[in-house]
């Protein structure tokens, strides 16, 4: 067996063991660096910190006292440290540190280590830079203020002085608005490493961030925790992140990105604390993460009509890998802002425990033609506790005018440039258990129908108790459900190989506008 390197930096690494289970480990795993002991591991994706720059290592896998697998490697090297404390960061929790902070930023040079040793350090948003790698220590909390007048802005849209071109940096789902700036921000930046066993806190609720929360107050809308505008080859590994004032990790416009070990977690009430919404990025590593938010734990974007249909660039080339969802609204979740299409996206090996949903795919008429999502991949999935586990919904009303009779239309309208479309969809090895509403529901367009899904050697049951009804999706005139199996409305071909639902009431499958029902064996 082989331990696979995900990312090596001067001072730590984040490793995938050869260990059954999603994101725990079925059996715990001893590991030996350098024939000394480290420890156990209880999780397939594990990190590894404390190490020396520009230095050889050999860790070892244990079972059961013997070796099962190895991988040796080397660290990067390091120029110099920079310790915030010599910039004059307190790190007490009470002065603002932000300068000393940044000025430690901005003093680094390439192939150096910012350092933000044991301390709580009060700070406004911190501006990273390309070159960066930036270690939050054990112990360290960067805790934001929590006055909106200590965040700048970021202005949504700047229209070049020739009136031909536009330069974008705030951002509100999905359309270019103006934004408090995150935490820890980057723009038009590459090439940064933020890792560390601390703690990234946005300290919202002592503050009015969570307040009519979809009210704009002082010019601007809620900050993220991480921003990350037209960035390139950014790793972000091991941090807990807590307590955003609106989304947590927001990687925009950006490619080439790993995001390891990280937890973030949020009050299940927070509104709209997603954790993770890769918009409009491509080339992304999700995995080992943990979370727990108060809306969805991963959200794939692409903007709304104006971004979709201006810029024209979807989100791509997405694996989420041995991640825990705990609580939120969904699992993964595709839109609803996705006019810039969504394509290319494997879900696997995750766990997923009382999400509302565990694929929710939002859409709806006006997104355009560019709003395409397809071959999206679930494969080796464990879903518990979970309402609806998978809920595809083509008539998402939580717009502004998402009760319009032009949204919310059941009957086939022309297909237009607003029409956006959903492609294939597979699902295999998925085995969810206590369900309530309905296993699958998956609601298209009449005039655009879902084309494929696929569901292959997968398991459906229900929980044993009395199910009060609800719908499944958020979209106007949908029927309650109470232990139904599997609803399609509007797809052209659905594919069924050795599924099997359990406790269902009533028919098994439910179908309406549906063009091809391929079914390998009963269910």
């Amino acid at each position: 067996m082989i331990i696979k390197p995900l990312f090596i930096s001067a001072r730590s690494a984040c490793i995938e063991l050869p260990l059954k289970g999603y994101y725990h480990a079925d059996e715990p795993a001893g590991l030996r660096l350098n024939e000394a002991d480290y420890g156990q591991a209880d999780r397939v994706v594990t990190s590894l910190f404390g190490l020396a720059p520009d230095t050889a290592y050999h860790l070892e896998m244990l079972q059961k006292g013997r070796l099962a697998a190895e991988v040796r490697f080397r660290t990067k090297a390091e120029f110099v440290t920079l310790n915030v404390r010599d910039f004059g960061a307190f790190g007490d929790g009470t002065h603002d540190d932000t300068a000393a902070i940044q000025a430690a930023i901005l003093c680094c040079p390439k192939e150096s280590r910012v350092l933000v040793p044991t301390g709580k350090y009060l700070v406004s948003p911190l501006f990273l830079k390309s070159h960066l790698r930036l270690e939050i220590q054990k112990g360290a909390q960067l805790r934001l203020h929590p006055a909106r007048e200590e965040s700048p802005i970021l202005p949504g849209m700047i229209p070049s002085w020739d009136e031909k071109s536009e330069y974008n940096l705030g951002t509100w789902e999905g359309n270019p608005l103006s934004m408090h700036a995150a935490l820890l921000t980057a723009v038009d930046a590459h090439d940064i490493e933020v890792y560390g066993e601390g703690v990234l806190d946005g300290q919202a609720a002592k503050g009015d961030w969570w307040l009519e929360p979809k009210v704009k107050k002082s010019g601007a809308w809620r900050g993220r925790m991480v921003f990350l505008n037209r960035c390139q080859n950014v790793t972000l590994q091991g941090l807990t992140i807590t307590n955003s004032p609106s989304w947590n990790v927001h990687p925009y416009f950006s490619k080439d990105l790993v995001l390891l070990d990280l937890s973030i977690q949020s009050p299940s009430d927070s509104p709209n604390t997603d954790g993770i919404n890769p918009e409009s990025c491509r080339d992304v590593l999700i995995s080992g993460a943990r979370l727990s938010v108060g809306d969805d734990c991963i959200a794939i974007k692409s903007g709304k009509i104006y971004m979709g249909a201006t810029y024209k660039t979807p989100t791509e080339r997405v694996t989420i890998s041995h991640c825990l969802m705990e609580n939120g609204h969904g699992g993964v979740t595709i839109g609803s802002e996705m006019a810039g299409g969504v394509r290319d996206i494997l879900v696997t090996d995750c766990r997923m425990l009382r999400t509302d949903r565990a694929l929710r795919i939002k859409t709806r008429r006006g997104r355009g033609k560019q709003g395409v999502i397809d071959r999206i991949h679930f494969e080796n999935v464990k879903m518990i506790d979970i309402p609806v586990p998978i809920a595809i919904n083509s008539f998402y009303h939580c717009d502004p005018d998402g009760h319009a009779e032009n949204v919310q239309d059941k009957e086939a309208r022309p297909a237009d440039d607003g029409t956006p479309v959903i492609g294939a969809l597979s699902f295999n090895n998925v085995v969810a258990t206590g369900c309530r509403h309905v296993a699958v529901y998956a609601l298209g367009l009449p005039e655009k129908k879902i084309r494929r899904i696929a569901i292959t050697n997968s398991r459906f049951s229900f929980a044993e108790e009395k199910v009060v009804p609800a719908r499944p999706v958020m979209a106007d005139g949908v029927e309650l459900c109470a232990k139904r199996g599997l609803i399609a409305h509007n797809v052209e071909n659905l594919a069924l190989s050795d599924v099997a639902f359990g406790g269902t009431v009533g028919e098994t499958l439910e179908l309406h506008g549906v063009d091809s029902l391929i079914k390998e064996d009963e269910l």
